[in-house]
């Protein structure tokens, strides 16, 4: 019989009713929600009125000393106080990404978790998509690669999510918001060495809300970069250019705030065989991944494209369930606190290569 987690949730925006709340109630067997925390008293209450759950915390440390046996935390902000003192409480931790703002608060969350010995695992749910397993297959037969290519293309996301019955996301009291701020300026600060107000905005809002998605995913497929060459960006775009294994990697953000589009493409090319992944909105809960392999007969014109549609099993939920075997099993996630920290501390040098215009080697060593 598979053990039922007893579950409590920090957060009750956005994306935990998209997609976690929602996948936690078609996950019953795996999980119970024990307690919903919001720092906005009507979010909290909301949400539980939906799911049916009967506990409502606007504190997280008072949900923490609830029978539980784990926490997800989807705030906005850094993630390392509640991590840690989730660990320290004994909790298995399920962390939104980014999974705090610098490599130093991820050391300490990873020291706390590693202590306690609790699953500490980070959401990023492009690595637990059946596509992008197919993908990194089909990279691998790449002969030659010449170059490795992101791109993604930013776009207004309420359109995405109108369709899901949500409660209203509701502002919290001005006291709590204001500390919120606090810290978070304070985090972003210690991370970049500077108080900036330009840089701190690309740091948090490009870099760590969207960013690390392309940076795990692509450091998943092709490992660790030797060096970032070069980084350029402004407040409506970012590109930064690396080499991996002598491959060059491109990376391009785009926010296109016009109409709704959202895309997210990485794609390998070589000399006889083309390789490219898009994924859908994030927001989207089914929305299959497709994968798209170019190649055709060498000295002749003829040439073709095969799509492949892998799955529509959604990455949030499949996520889910390995959390659940992490906890149950004693499994080690792919999404280590150790992995996510290598993306925060390419976020940190993209940042350095910006303000000294000088390559930086090795730049996810932790």
């Amino acid at each position: 019989m598979t053990k039922k987690l007893k579950i409590g949730v920090i957060g009750a925006g956005i994306i935990a009713q998209v997609m976690h709340l929602h996948f936690l109630r078609e996950l019953s067997d795996r999980y119970e929600i024990h307690g919903i925390c919001d720092i906005s008293p009507e979010n909290g209450r909301n949400n539980a009125e939906a799911y049916g759950v009967t506990k409502v915390f606007t504190d997280w440390e008072e949900l923490l000393k609830e029978p539980i046996d784990a926490v997800f935390i989807l705030t906005s902000g850094t993630h390392a106080p509640i991590a840690i003192a989730a660990a320290n409480a004994g909790k298995h931790v399920l962390v939104e990404k980014p999974m705090c703002f610098s490599v130093a608060e991820g050391r300490d969350m990873k020291k706390a978790a590693d202590a306690a010995g609790v699953v500490l695992m980070v959401a990023y749910p492009k690595r637990y998509d059946p596509a992008f397993t197919r993908f990194k297959e089909e990279v691998a037969t790449v002969k030659d690669p010449r170059l490795f290519r992101v791109t993604t293309f930013e776009a207004p996301f309420l359109p995405y999510v109108k369709h899901y019955p949500l409660t209203p996301v509701t502002t919290p009291p001005s006291d709590k918001l204001e500390k919120w701020k606090a810290q978070t300026k304070a985090s972003i600060e210690a991370a970049i060495g500077t108080s900036d107000p330009f840089l701190s905005k690309i740091y948090h809002l490009v870099l760590l809300d969207t960013l690390v998605h392309e940076l795990n995913t692509t450091r998943a497929i092709l490992g660790e970069p030797e060096v970032l060459e070069y980084v350029d960006f402004k407040e409506s775009g970012l590109n930064a250019y690396f080499k991996f294994s002598g491959t060059p990697v491109a990376i391009n953000w785009i926010d296109l705030p016009g109409f709704t589009k959202y895309g997210m493409e990485f794609a390998s090319y070589g000399p006889e065989k083309r390789v490219s992944l898009t994924f859908p909105s994030p927001f989207l809960r089914n929305a299959p991944t497709m994968l798209e392999i170019e190649t055709g007969e060498v000295g002749t014109p003829r040439s073709w494209k095969t799509e492949e549609l892998t799955s529509f099993e959604s990455a949030f939920k499949n996520e889910l369930k390995v959390f659940h075997e992490c906890v149950t099993e004693n499994k080690k996630p792919v999404t280590t606190a150790e992995d996510a920290m290598r993306d925060l501390a390419i976020c940190e040098n993209i940042i350095k290569c910006y303000q000294t215009k000088k390559p930086i080697s090795n730049p996810s060593a932790i």
